[in-house]
């Protein structure tokens, strides 16, 4: 007998419906499983056998065969564990109604027992099922919350192999999931940390505060011990909070790469990454023979936190510069190109010199002549063409450090970027693709970024005394324009151009001479 069942298999972020045909008859006593299965699924037969037997369903001796099709697409993982196990239980009529199968995307680990263990890409699987009309999606309890995410669909979480005959034969009955979107509200807003723990260092909070209303990249720039690694992990806490699609845009991604937390329904804050300086070019832009999403694309919508940059390999960080301008990451293979989504702002901390001291107020700095430029030329220029904002950061002061002064919480600067924010949104709203000032293109530049003549004659001359590359022309002009933002301003001021000169005083050109 021939019963159909539908699996899915997730090729970068979205995924495909896999017809899952399972044909048993008497004619041999083999076991065959054909359509580009992966080693995983090709020994799923054996856990599928003694999930049956153990659960005292009949496992058949006669020839079976699985077919996975489109039989031209490579299938991995164990997923499809549950849907051979249910069409097998078809076939062999021990469940009663085969049409009611098929109504179903049904995918699930399964362990020997007969228990259902968590499964990749639940969300994309969802999605695409919704699309396609089924009528619901069964699939391990662990991963029902983050399916159930998707509205208007039915969503059926499982434990065991028996839980889901029972229910195919109606004699079980299983609600579906339901989410409560309030509690992804809720805990937007649930930081541990707060920019209110930093003492002193107003300078500092201040550049970060323009990077999260403009979108900006920034680079932090100074002693061990300064306060540049604490300052960085705040800048989530004043950042606007994800709307539902973002929040669903980076769900899915980080459902792909397996690093939802159990039992959570979404991603509700902003990502955080923060990889370290040994990483390889696969792991942070992604890829690999099955490929999966790097940390630049898990940081999607969120904070990418390179600590220690020229500590990277350079060619880790090369690979990041068509990412971070295109905003997503192609993987090509011979059969296939897969794009990941990589919309994330850049924040990187360095010391300014080998020994850590160079510019330091009180500490003499024991480099040799040359070797501070020649540690800066570890990152390269046009990756630092990238980055808009150049910050110092000094040591806080004793005094500062002992103060029980009141520091402005998070909250409240978050309030400012978000209104900042909202100016923007109102000003790119006929452009598509674009929502904040740092992915302005150089077109868009000179009709957004109007300057008069005092500011003119202002930035000419920063330009000449600093020593500033022709680079820095247009990231002052953008970081000048989210400063006008802040400060609810229609036209670029003065002051607002000359506070953005200062962020790039570290440009190449002028620092390490």
């Amino acid at each position: 007998m021939l019963v159909k069942t539908f699996g899915s298999a997730v090729y970068g972020v979205e995924a495909i419906t896999i017809s899952v045909e399972v044909d048993v008859n008497n004619q041999g006593k083999n076991y065959f499983i054909v359509g580009l299965p992966d080693n995983a699924i090709k020994e799923s037969l054996q856990r599928v056998e003694s999930a049956l037997k153990s659960n005292k369903f009949y496992m058949p001796r006669t020839k079976l065969l699985v077919n996975l099709a489109p039989a031209d697409i490579k299938k991995t993982g164990t997923a499809f564990d549950l849907s051979i196990a249910i069409g097998i239980l078809g076939a062999t009529g021990q469940i009663n109604d085969p049409e009611k199968i098929m109504q179903y995307i049904i995918m699930g680990e399964l362990s020997l027992d007969g228990a259902i263990k968590s499964i990749k890409g639940s969300l994309p699987i969802a999605l695409q099922a919704k699309k396609e009309n089924f009528k619901g999606l069964i699939l391990p309890k662990e991963n029902a919350n983050e399916a159930a995410m998707v509205n208007d669909f039915n969503v059926f979480g499982v434990s065991h192999i028996k839980d889901v005959v029972a229910f195919l034969n109606n004699s079980k009955k299983i609600n579906p999931i339901v989410v409560n979107t309030d509690t992804f509200l809720l805990s937007q807003s649930n930081y541990e940390i707060d920019f209110a723990d930093v003492k002193g260092q107003e300078n500092i909070k201040r550049a970060l505060e323009i990077a999260a209303a403009g979108g900006h990249n920034a680079i932090l720039i100074g002693p061990p011990g300064a306060g540049k690694t604490m300052l960085a992990k705040r800048l989530p806490t004043i950042l606007p909070p994800l709307t539902l699609l973002e929040a669903l845009e980076t769900t899915k991604i980080h459902s792909v790469a397996g690093k939802i937390p159990e039992n959570t329904g979404i991603i509700s804050k902003r990502p955080f990454r923060s990889p370290h300086h040994t990483i390889s070019d696969v792991a942070l832009v992604g890829g690999g023979g099955n490929p999966q999403p790097g940390e630049i694309s898990l940081a999607h919508h969120g904070v990418l936190f390179l600590d220690e940059l020229p500590e990277f390999k350079r060619t880790v960080l090369e690979v990041m510069r068509q990412p971070m301008e295109e905003r997503k990451v192609t993987i090509s293979r011979a059969k296939i190109a897969l794009d990941f989504p990589a919309n994330f702002m850049l924040i990187a901390s360095m010391n300014p010199c080998p020994c850590g001291y160079f510019n330091h107020p009180e500490k003499e700095c024991s480099c040799p002549p040359g070797l501070v430029q020649k540690y800066l030329n570890k990152v390269s220029g046009p990756l630092l063409d990238r980055i808009d904002l150049h910050v110092e950061v000094t040591p806080v002061a004793f005094d500062e450090l002992s103060s029980k002064q009141a520091y402005e919480k998070s909250e409240i600067i978050k309030q400012r970027v978000i209104n900042a924010r909202g100016i923007q949104a109102k000003r790119y709203k006929s452009y598509p693709g674009i929502y904040a000032n740092a992915q302005m293109s150089s077109k868009m530049l000179k009709e957004i970024c109007m300057i008069d003549d005092v500011s003119k004659r202002l930035l000419k001359s920063a330009m000449g005394k600093l020593n500033l590359s022709a680079r820095a022309y247009d990231r002052i002009l953008k970081v000048s324009r989210t400063i006008a933002d802040l400060a609810a301003s229609d036209e670029i001021q003065p002051e607002h151009l000359a506070e953005a000169i200062q962020y790039r005083s570290l440009d190449r050109e002028n620092w390490g001479n």
